[in-house]
């Protein structure tokens, strides 16, 4: 990222005032918690149901918007975002609603309903850091602070200590995740953030559900039961409602 940013913005400035405080933020909640949450949580759960999690990160997007930045509000939005959020319990509930009032519900859809909360935070940070630097430049830092924060992270865990077992194929697919699902995508998805807005870009998650329960039974066999595919179809058809405009 530092090479893109160097090339494409002609250098790389340093950040001014407060420019500290979002980026820092941004690699906190985008990069640091947000992966920490997710892969943990993907140690628990199939990767196809945390997907459709996941999903889940638009409607509450358009919410917050509402809430907290006065973005429009109206009745097809509301009944989308309750319906998102029904959706969303069918899943991490395993089609048990009534399991959650129990405080059954298990470690891996706790860390990946965290994934959805870091993700709303990093979204308006990520507004509010492009106002004053591109994209690329604050994804830039952002990943900085997160490479840091996930760095010391991982020397408390270990990590070092386990470098010569790791296979050709776990390297393949750590460089995948940093170059195509870091550097690439978040700098593509602040910059959809910047000339569309939050809500709408988020909108556009609604890819992550569907590509990952085919990719998860494409490519790791994993078979969901129907209680958790109604409950992803019933997320995304909200997540639907509740971005539409007009």
């Amino acid at each position: 990222m530092g090479w893109f940013a160097w090339r494409l913005e002609g250098g790389i400035p340093r950040l001014r005032g407060d420019e500290w405080l979002t980026t820092a933020a941004m690699g906190f909640t985008g990069i640091f918690a947000y992966n920490y949450f997710f892969l943990n949580g993907l140690q628990h759960i199939p990767a196809g149901r945390g997907a459709l999690v996941v999903a889940l990160n638009p409607a509450i997007v358009a919410l917050a918007a509402w809430a907290f930045f006065g973005e429009a509000m109206n009745r097809l939005k509301a009944i989308g975002i309750v319906l998102a959020l029904c959706g969303c319990l069918l899943v991490v509930s395993n089609g048990r609603p009534q399991a959650l009032l129990a405080g059954e519900m298990g470690v891996g859809e706790l860390l990946i309903v965290g994934c959805v909360v870091c993700w709303a935070f990093f979204t308006f940070i990520g507004r509010c850091a492009t106002r004053t630097r591109s994209a690329l430049i604050a994804n830039f830092y952002s990943c900085v602070f997160g490479c840091a924060m996930l760095g010391a992270a991982a020397v408390s865990e270990g990590f070092f200590t386990h470098l010569p077992d790791y296979s050709p194929k776990a390297w393949s697919s750590l460089f995948f995740l940093g170059f195509c699902g870091t550097a690439l995508s978040y700098t593509w998805f602040t910059e959809g953030v910047h000339k569309i807005g939050a809500a709408r870009a988020a909108a556009f998650i609604n890819l992550v559900p569907v590509s990952g329960v085919l990719l998860g039974a494409l490519l790791l066999g994993e078979r969901l039961g129907l209680s958790v595919l109604v409950g992803g179809v019933v997320t995304i058809a909200g997540v639907i409602l509740s971005n539409r405009r007009g």
